[in-house]
């Protein structure tokens, strides 16, 4: 039987085995293996190993030899003279492989094992150590040296029952393993291709590549149509161009790039990527690792817009071998890793940043990047294609553009496709989806659906913070305060999850603790909110997030305004414009008027195109009535500003408040129908002004807008415009009695209460008896005259009225 299984691997059979490619090549070799061993047929295992080493593709030959290697070391049974025979065997294949590379940590620790386990100790240590210098993660490799010192201390003895050949063998293996012990360290000389696509990119591409061009052996740039000055960018740092015509397929364009690379190792960047300053030596030295097949960067993802601070970290393939078959697939979201080899060790995941600026919410709509993407999908989808990864990216470019529910279709297309793949952890996608699964669970407010999910996804990655969060959040959404209150704090106590997981950055730190403050500052939990806002301030005053509710619940506390700048001020001795936007909002609505319109300006000393801040300021400039002054700060907001038909609306308020003369009025109703306000509301405000279309109707849905004028009339005293507002009520598009109780709501919150009960007494006496709506009307009089028992009663009357009503 032995020699039936010996005699296959010779002749052509052996030329099968060693032209065969991928997992077929490799299950050729060492299938046979185990049985061979059993046998104990050394001869016929090491053609086996002869056959693994002239296999032409080198992962393949890698890995044969590597499981050839490794099948030695499995218990079989034998007698101890068998078993030293051979873990000889096994040594001197894996030391026949490391004198073609000696750079293989795993293969020069498993030789060490097998020579420890023969008494060569000297050997062993020599090839531990050269493996934990090439890699010092690798598992075992440190157990293994103090395995190694403790025999030392004991005196080392060779092994009883070694026969003699074995002991004969041992005598130059020694001496070899120490050699090739010495010659594995990093390789040098290794270079690298940085290559790229890009179009219209002169805005991005300076800093990637100011970044990255000095740490890079070759720059190759892949423009598709630029027809700004892109072009002109790259070449300016020493690029090669390459012109491709766009044909909506991302992997044929970075194919022509990599196609075109010449040096060892083939990196990939988009212009809004940046590799982070101090880190481009770092990545030179990873070129030494020529045991690695690709190498994983820390990638940070900001999201939002720059100044939030959100950003979501996760593990980037970027710097891969310049081999042929390493190529890309897809017409968008484009992926190779795949082509790579799955065995772990091929891979390492680096601590080598870069930043990508991509997912910037100004970014992505001047690129209208959601809408391009979603095209190139769905034109995927249409061909026919029905992948996990397809469904993946469909569902995140949905959610990217507020489709929620149609990102909950694709994801959970996606996880159900993936329910039954074995395979489903290792896919560097996975973790985002299953996140990305319960956010839109909870978008679409299936919060209870969400916290199950969450469970099954945890139940799979246990260290997913940003799983626990979304499952706080869902907590919020069904109103168990007490519960999301738990699981907030359990985020705290996880910190953030691995980046292997495309973790949010914050999801266990500032974040969470952020929202377990807003959690209890909505409780009244006053100085347990304040602890935590504290707590973030000190350790990541970058995050603008907590400078707002940090405010609100000093102020609630009742800490004078001043006395919160100075606090701030302490903990953010330099605060961003953003920050200083998000201070000035609870001092606004606290009436802190002086203090939120000082934050406004300060902004807008720094960033004079904030036109949120300058709208705010003119509301605030408003609430201190400086009408004038509003009225300016309006005007200095572009039309075309998204924030211009708010622009326009407080700048015709103030001026018809002010009673601007005609010319003024002109150019302010000029600009807001170009900004676009909403014709309702400028219906109201042609009917305030008055003029020919005096008697016009007003449609309902300016009944808001009619209610915050007349609130900020009376607050600011201005009783002759409040007046001629207050008679265009009586011309807007609801039932009468809609229009009277609007007043009477105004008077009744600015305390004019005869005014009020005048409202309310009419609608009364048009009714020809109170109904429970003008009952509860009149009971919020008598609080507020301070005539509780007359409320009380008025209250059960109403109730009784709405119960026969029903």
């Amino acid at each position: 039987m032995a020699l039936r299984l010996v005699a296959p691997v010779d002749g052509p059979a052996k030329k099968t085995i060693a032209s065969a490619t991928g997992a077929a090549a490799v299950a050729a070799v060492t299938t046979r293996a185990a049985t061979l061993l059993d046998a104990h047929d050394l001869a016929g295992w090491r053609k086996l190993v002869d056959a693994a080493g002239e296999l032409v593709d080198p992962n393949d030959r890698y890995l044969a030899r590597r499981k050839l290697v490794e099948s030695t070391l499995a218990r079989r049974g034998a007698s101890p003279a068998q078993t030293a025979e051979r873990f000889l065997a096994g040594a001197v294949a894996a030391l026949d492989a490391l004198d073609d590379e000696p750079r293989e940590p795993l293969l020069l620790n498993f030789a060490g094992v097998l020579l420890y386990e023969l008494g060569a100790i000297v050997a062993a240590e020599a090839l531990f150590r050269a493996a934990q210098r090439l890699d010092d993660l690798l598992p075992d490799v440190g157990n293994n040296l103090r395995a190694c010192k403790r025999r030392r201390q004991q005196g080392i003895t060779t092994p009883a029952g070694l026969p003699p050949q074995v002991l004969r063998a041992l005598r130059e293996l020694g001496p070899r393993a120490q050699r090739i012990a010495q010659k594995a360290v990093p390789a040098q000389g290794q270079t690298v291709s940085l290559c790229m696509i890009v179009k219209d990119e002169e805005a991005m591409l300076p800093r990637c590549l100011a970044a990255a061009a000095e740490h890079v052996d070759e720059l190759i740039v892949v423009d598709t149509g630029s027809t700004d000055r892109t072009v002109e960018i790259a070449e300016s740092f020493g690029a090669k161009i390459l012109h491709h015509e766009w044909d909506g397929d991302f992997s044929a364009a970075r194919n022509v790039g990599l196609d075109a690379a010449t040096c060892d190792w083939l990196m990939y960047l988009d212009a809004d990527e940046v590799l982070v300053e101090g880190e481009g030596e770092r990545l030179r030295a990873l070129l030494g690792h020529t045991w690695r097949e690709g190498i994983v960067l820390v990638e940070t993802n900001h999201v939002g817009e720059l100044e939030d601070g959100a950003a979501v970290q996760h593990n980037a393939l970027r710097l891969f071998k310049n081999r042929p078959e390493y190529r890309f697939e897809g017409r968008v979201h484009e992926q190779f890793a795949h082509k790579l080899p799955s065995q772990p060790e091929r891979i390492e995941y680096s601590r080598v940043r870069i930043e990508h600026y991509g997912y910037l919410g100004v970014v992505r709509d001047a690129k209208e990047k959601s809408r391009r993407n979603l095209e190139l999908l769905q034109r995927q989808l249409a061909e026919g294609v029905d992948t996990p990864f397809l469904h993946f990216n469909l569902g995140s470019e949905r959610a990217a553009s507020g489709d929620v529910a149609g990102s909950l279709t694709h994801l959970s297309r996606a996880w159900d496709l993936l329910l039954d793949d074995p395979q489903r952890l290792e896919m560097g996608y996975f973790p985002s989806l299953a996140a990305r699964l319960v956010k839109a669970l909870n978008a679409n407010r299936r919060y209870a659906d969400a916290i199950a999910m969450g469970d099954e996804v945890l139940a799979l990655l246990p260290e997913f913070t940003d799983v626990v969060l979304e499952q706080a959040m869902a907590h919020r959404g069904l109103g168990a305060r007490e519960r999301a209150v738990a699981k907030l704090e359990q985020c705290v106590a996880m910190g953030d999850a691995p980046s292997r997981y495309s973790a949010t950055v914050g999801a266990g730190t500032f974040h969470a603790r952020n929202i377990l403050a807003e959690t209890l500052l909505d409780d009244g939990r006053l100085d347990e909110a304040a602890a935590h806002l504290e707590h973030v301030l000190e350790h990541h005053p970058d995050f603008v997030g907590c400078v707002e509710p940090y405010a609100r619940v000093l102020l609630r506390r009742g800490t004078p305004a001043a006395a919160v700048v100075t606090r701030v001020a302490e903990l953010v001795p330099a605060p961003t414009p953003a920050q200083r936007f998000l201070l000035a909002v609870p001092f606004y609505e606290a009436g802190a008027i002086a203090e939120a319109e000082d934050q406004l300006q300060q902004v807008l000393a720094a960033q004079p195109g904030a036109h949120a801040a300058r709208v705010a300021l003119a509301e605030a400039e408003l609430s201190k009535g400086d009408l004038p002054a509003a009225a300016r700060s309006a005007a200095a907001v572009p039309v075309d500003a998204p924030h211009a038909p708010a622009a326009a609306t407080t700048r015709l308020f103030a001026l018809l408040a002010d009673g601007a003369g005609d010319a003024d009025l002109d150019e302010a109703f000029a600009y807001a129908e170009t900004a676009g306000v909403d014709d309702a509301d400028l219906a109201a405000l042609r009917a305030w002004r008055g003029g020919a279309d005096a008697d016009a109707s007003i449609p309902a849905p300016a009944q808001p807008l009619l209610t915050a004028m007349l609130e900020a009339l009376a607050r600011l005293e201005r009783f002759d415009a409040f007046e001629r507002l207050a008679g265009v009520v009586e011309r807007l598009d609801v039932d009468w009695r809609e229009q009277r109780e609007l007043l009477a709501g105004v008077y009744y919150r600015r305390g004019f209460l005869e005014s009020a009960a005048r409202e309310w007494f009419g609608v009364v006496e048009r009714l020809g008896a109170p109904d429970d709506r003008a009952l509860l009307g009149m009971a919020l009089l008598a609080d507020a005259q301070g005539l509780s028992e007359d409320a009380a009663l008025m209250r059960q009357e109403a109730a009784l009225l709405a119960e026969a009503a029903a």
